[in-house]
């Protein structure tokens, strides 16, 4: 009898052992994880001549103490470091390397700009962190066999044009078309996917004309495309530039088709500075719902947003879409963050993020979902085209989805 009680009770001690063994490896960390925190951290342009976007990481902080104030994520409060790199990439190369090295976060999130991107795309990888949901659309941040460790979320920027082309094609199939666009992987990108959509129609193009971002104005650009008798200008560039080319366009009196890139479209960065007036017609894309517009008034996902905006950042202008940016962007990473449960290691966290299935933003368009693969890093490849009526961005047209290649 005493043996069979010693061996249930071994039985026990070994079953409680067992499952308790169980619990906690069901709790997988790397650096930067804790059963109370998920420590991660960005570069912002909180200076210099891409300040405009200071609000993107403004909004982002403000989310996330949202989520903090609701209980974090199954119980872990999220704690975002920022810090400015002035949109210079020598400086996003040494804060990037002071978050990895010195704050030890567990990933890199919407590190933003193209430039600042790609000066630590090498780096990051090379050390396996996770370089989240950054703030570009090239197509070399959704290259998962290059650099797996990488995705954007900004829409493929060779998609953006691909879709721009469809759109010229089937109303403007005699334009001669001018490019402006920045010298740099961005602007090269919709140089690329522009070409691709006009596939044999690319001869339509008689001009591409660069800009580098130290440039002080865009003018001479813009006279010189005129001066090739362009009648659809597609301009590639960010709010600084794309004002000043409105100005000149203006200034000249020549009215083109104006196609301005998603990134340049913010009424607030862009079009108010060039001025409402001079700014009507022009064409671009969405994939989110604009708070000026008042069809969405009654939305639910608006009216969450407007709310959040009173209580976690009122200083910050609701209608001012790069805050709805901001809003998105730490929405999906919140989505993606749940979905690692707690296996919070960097290998999880990649492939949770290229395992989003038919995720519904709260301020994307009717119709608009995130997915995700292990072969398609893209996170926005569905869009809707925009005319500015002088007061407001209008849609038109169905939801258009690139089904091109994703790099």
């Amino acid at each position: 009898m005493n043996n069979r009680r010693a061996f249930l009770a071994a039985t026990t001690v070994l079953a409680f052992a067992f499952s308790a063994g169980q619990a906690l490896a069901q709790k997988k960390y790397d650096t930067g994880a804790s059963d109370t925190e998920i420590k991660f951290g960005q570069t912002v342009p909180f200076s210099g001549p891409y300040s405009a976007y200071a609000n993107i990481g403004k909004s982002e902080l403000a989310y996330f103490a949202m989520i903090n104030d609701k209980g974090g994520i199954n119980g872990r409060k999220l704690n975002l470091i920022q810090y400015d790199d002035a949109y210079s990439p020598p400086k996003t190369v040494e804060q990037v390397r002071k978050l990895v090295e010195s704050d030890e976060v567990l990933f890199t999130f919407q590190v933003i700009g193209t430039a600042a991107n790609a000066a630590v795309q090498k780096y990051l990888n090379s050390k396996k962190v996770p370089q989240m949901l950054a703030s570009t659309g090239a197509s070399r941040f959704t290259d998962p066999q290059g650099y797996p460790w990488t995705m954007a979320f900004n829409p493929n920027y060779q998609s953006e044009a691909r879709i721009y082309a469809k759109y010229i094609l089937a109303n403007h199939p005699n334009a001669k078309i001018g490019i402006l666009y920045q010298n740099d992987d961005m602007g090269r990108d919709y140089v690329a996917g522009l070409k691709s959509g006009l596939g044999e129609k690319a001869s339509m193009i008689v001009g591409e004309v660069p800009y580098e971002v130290t440039d002080p104005t865009v003018d001479s650009q813009i006279v010189k495309l005129k001066s090739m008798g362009t009648d659809l200008l597609f301009d590639a560039s960010t709010p600084k530039f794309g004002a000043q080319a409105i100005k000149k366009l203006a200034d000249l009196g020549w009215k083109p088709v104006h196609i301005l890139d998603i990134n340049a479209s913010p009424m607030s960065a862009t079009l108010k500075p060039a001025g409402l007036d001079i700014s009507k017609d022009i064409i671009s894309t969405a994939y989110g719902k604009d708070p000026g517009d008042p069809q969405w008034k009654d939305d639910a996902g608006m009216k969450a947003y407007f709310a959040f905006m009173d209580k976690y950042f009122p200083e910050g202008d609701k209608l001012n879409t790069i805050n709805t940016y901001g809003y998105s962007v730490a929405e999906l990473m919140t989505q993606i963050l749940r979905q690692c449960g707690d296996d919070l290691t960097r290998e999880n966290l990649m492939k949770q993020a290229a395992n989003v299935k038919d995720f519904v933003p709260s301020l994307g368009l009717p119709g608009i979902k995130v997915n995700t693969s292990p072969s398609d890093f893209r996170v926005n490849k569905q869009m809707q085209l925009m005319k500015f009526n002088g007061e407001r961005w209008e849609l038109f047209g169905p939801i258009i989805e690139d089904t091109g290649p994703a790099g």
